[in-house]
């Protein structure tokens, strides 16, 4: 059971998180599930907590020169060896009733190797980059 109702999950979409994810380092396998064919936006969905489900989205979708920094160990723990192993999404908020205030958390990036289906939260805290990047009007 998920957020968008009964799924059945194939073993081989579980991605797997060593340390959790930002404040819920407890979970760690998670699937990522269509909300709409043709929606950008995504539910990273715990496996373990039914009720936990984060919305997130391809950020170079809105944002072109986006840039993610991974260090070495991170690459390690990761088991990248490639540039297209990688996926990146970011979480995205969008206030209840006001969809014009969405933003999205380019400060904080979830890092997927599509191939291991292993993934990690890598701060960028020296880029500089906005926890709350607004889609519409003036960025937070």
């Amino acid at each position: 059971m998920t957020r968008l109702g009964k799924r059945e999950i194939d073993p081989d979409t579980v991605i797997y998180f060593p340390r959790g994810l930002i404040g819920l380092e407890d979970k760690r396998e998670y699937v990522l599930l269509k909300i709409q064919d043709d929606s950008p936006f995504i539910l990273l969905q715990s496996l373990e907590d039914p009720s936990l489900g984060l919305l997130v989205v391809d950020p170079y979708a809105f944002v072109p020169d986006y840039n993610v920094k991974l260090e070495s160990a991170e690459k390690k723990i990761l088991q990248i060896e490639n540039i297209r192993q990688v996926a990146v999404v970011v979480t995205v908020t969008i206030p209840h009733d006001k969809p014009d205030e969405t933003t999205l958390n380019l400060s904080g990036p979830i890092i997927i190797n599509s191939e291991a289906r292993m993934g990690m939260q890598v701060p960028q805290l020296e880029a500089g980059y906005p926890t709350q990047y607004r889609l519409k009007g003036e960025n937070v």
